[in-house]
């Protein structure tokens, strides 16, 4: 087994299984490292001197393999991944909602993503900078309905033992429900779902409290490097697309969203027009059918949401400094990506890209950066970068922090890894290594009803077919290394990269690099 740590983030292909992952911290680039220790076992006293002084004066070669790895022959008859993914039943509900089921009998569990076109990027079309409304519309879903006020909401929720909750990124809007299969759980879960969605209470006093804590954590933000970096970036990037501001609003925003807008919001977004659902769990055919429509069945029938405009990209580098009193400088640089890609030919290039920037850019030690930027010159403790694909072209970001008088210094050598690659390529077994890394790791997205409901969610959403898990793995096995090299130069352009940097000291000032 490869001892290279792969995240589902570093694919494309399964990105944004349950969302959004990438809603752009900078935390969010941040990956695990696995780290071995060697044990030592220390010469018994009574052995010379000599002896030891011999130990401590050896030589280790650590170019050369390791004996026991080269004994382990069982490793060369393993025979080739297959992988048999879950079966998938489609159906649409009466009220024309697209459903995706799979049928999991291991544990007594359902879980349920319900999905609509409907993110913060809609805010806009509710009140001009009505940046917020979307959140604020999802944070008060599970606080009362018509008949239940929070108090009683919550009781029931905690007395059920399920989890419900919705959620809302830049251009989806998730509601997702857990619980057990049985009817004594399940249906009333199902009702409180309903009730939430269709009646919500939007308690005035409740939406007050909202809105000063979030008013508190916004302020909070001005604290963080990492936010103000992401939210400048996103501004700088986006411009006036719908996409360059906050999800959870501003300070100056937050405070202008009233009752109105809320039910407004619902009443164009949350529609049955403009949903998409999944369900995975322990029910058969007939009552996952069943389930479905109960849910969509009061849903308003309403209308799709209009597509949204291709954002622009930027022509030229963009550098922006923001002052802020730390020893350390966060950097966020990067450029407008990819939007998700839907047919087989763009599937594949996406296939591509996600591996080249694994070797590129994943957040292993394996990554070209992580062994220059950190290995080798020792600027950061971690650098990584992944693209995250939307409905119109999403942003493709690194992320690190270094010393402040060390951060010029490192924006020139990342720029200059990324341009040594794209110049002279990669090689056959950095692809050769990522592409059974990727294979091996790829069940695992099946390992639990969530993972399994989150993909179904995913493929639901941007409506992929069935036969984009199937030919997964034949993505991979599809992937040569001149078309990586090829799609890593079409994509990438660092001469036009825009960055932004969080510290004490500007690294524009100089026009030269400080070593």
């Amino acid at each position: 087994m490869m001892n290279k740590k792969k995240t589902m983030s570093h694919t494309s292909d399964l990105l944004q299984v349950i969302k959004r992952p990438f809603s752009y911290k900078l935390s969010q680039l941040s990956s695990g490292v696995l780290l071995s220790l060697t044990t030592l076992v220390m010469p018994a006293q009574a052995e010379s001197t000599a002896t030891e002084e011999n130990r401590s004066t050896a030589i280790v070669d650590t170019s050369a393999p390791i004996a026991a790895l080269s004994k382990l022959s069982s490793l060369d008859k393993a025979a080739p991944l297959t992988v048999t993914v879950p079966a998938i039943e489609q159906f649409t509900t009466s009220a024309g909602v697209p459903v995706r089921f799979v049928q999991t009998t291991a544990l007594p569990i359902v879980d349920i993503d319900l999905r609509f076109n409907a993110g913060s990027a809609r805010d806009i079309s509710i009140r001009k900078e009505g940046f917020g409304i979307a959140n604020m519309t999802a944070t008060m879903l599970t606080q009362g309905a018509k008949h239940l006020d929070e108090t009683a909401f919550t009781r029931a929720v905690e007395t059920l033992g399920i989890n419900l909750s919705s959620r809302a990124y830049k251009d989806m809007f998730i509601v997702s429900l857990r619980s057990l299969s049985d009817d004594v759980h399940l249906l009333p879960a199902a009702d409180l779902m309903t009730q939430m969605l269709t009646e919500p209470a939007f308690n005035d006093e409740v939406l007050a409290r909202n809105k000063a804590r979030l008013l508190v954590g916004l302020q909070q933000q001005k604290q963080d490097p990492s936010s103000l970096a992401s939210i400048a970036f996103s501004q700088a990037l986006y411009g006036d697309h719908p996409y360059a501001h906050p999800s959870v609003g501003t300070l100056e925003t937050v405070p202008n969203i009233d009752k109105q807008q809320l039910i407004d919001f619902k009443n164009r977004y949350l529609v049955a027009a403009n949903a998409s659902l999944a369900i995975t769990g322990n029910l058969t055919l007939a009552q996952a059918k069943k389930l479905a429509e109960d849910i969509t069945t009061t849903l308003p029938s309403g209308q799709p949401a209009p597509e949204l405009a291709e954002p622009k990209p930027l022509t030229q580098a963009k550098h922006i400094h923001i002052p802020f009193p730390s020893t350390q400088t966060t950097v966020l640089m990067g450029q407008l990506g990819s939007k998700r890609a839907t047919n087989p030919k763009e599937q594949q290039q996406q296939t591509n890209f996600a591996i080249g920037n694994d070797i590129l850019a994943g957040g292993d030690f394996n990554a070209r950066l992580m062994t220059e930027i950190r290995q080798n010159l020792g600027y950061t403790y971690g650098i990584s970068g992944a693209m995250n694909p939307m409905l119109t072209r999403g942003p493709y970001q690194i992320g690190f922090s270094t010393r402040n008088d060390k951060a010029r210094a490192a924006i020139d050598s990342s720029l200059a890894v990324i341009q040594e690659t794209l110049d002279n390529g990669l090689t056959h077994d950095e692809i050769r290594l990522t592409k059974d890394s990727l294979k091996n790791s790829f069940p695992m997205g099946f390992a639990s009803n969530a993972g399994i409901n989150g993909l179904l969610g995913m493929m639901n959403f941007y409506q992929l077919p069935n036969s984009y898990l199937d030919d997964y793995v034949n993505r991979i096995d599809q992937v040569q290394l001149a078309g990586v090299n090829q799609t890593l130069r079409d994509t990438l352009q660092p001469d036009d990269f825009l960055i932004v940097t969080v510290g004490q000291v500007d690294p524009w000032q100089d026009k030269q690099a400080k070593k």
